[in-house]
């Protein structure tokens, strides 16, 4: 990419205060997030990030998960997320875990893939 990641530009303040962020710790340390809540009938993941050092252990499948269950306890039908079409890794990782593509399109200037997971 060209420019930074748009969840770069978040305001990780305002996402604390209104409780849509989730830290995942390892050992005392916060090794990853999410940041997901609800839109309509459906949780939106907003971001998913893990400290290299914690990248292949699992940390992003259970930040994923947890925004499944919170979509569940509100009893929403779906979870929705998009991703740059440049995080390759991310496209590969979606689809595992159950999610279907459902569209690709420019957004903000951000080459965008779009998924979406019915639970």
């Amino acid at each position: 990419m060209e420019r930074k990641p748009a969840p770069m530009l978040t305001d990780f303040g305002e996402a604390v205060s209104d409780g849509s962020v989730w830290a995942a710790e390892h050992e005392g340390d916060i090794v990853g997030f999410v940041i997901c809540y609800p839109v309509g009938d459906e949780m939106h993941l907003e971001t998913v990030a893990v400290a290299p050092a914690h990248q292949g252990k699992g940390v992003g499948r259970a930040l994923i998960e947890h925004a499944e269950i919170e979509a569940r306890q509100r009893k929403l039908g779906t979870v929705a997320l998009y991703t740059n079409v440049c995080m390759t890794e991310n496209l590969g990782l979606y689809a595992v875990l159950g999610y279907e593509e459902t569209e690709r399109r420019t957004e903000d200037g951000f080459d965008r893939v779009f998924f979406r997971k019915t639970i």
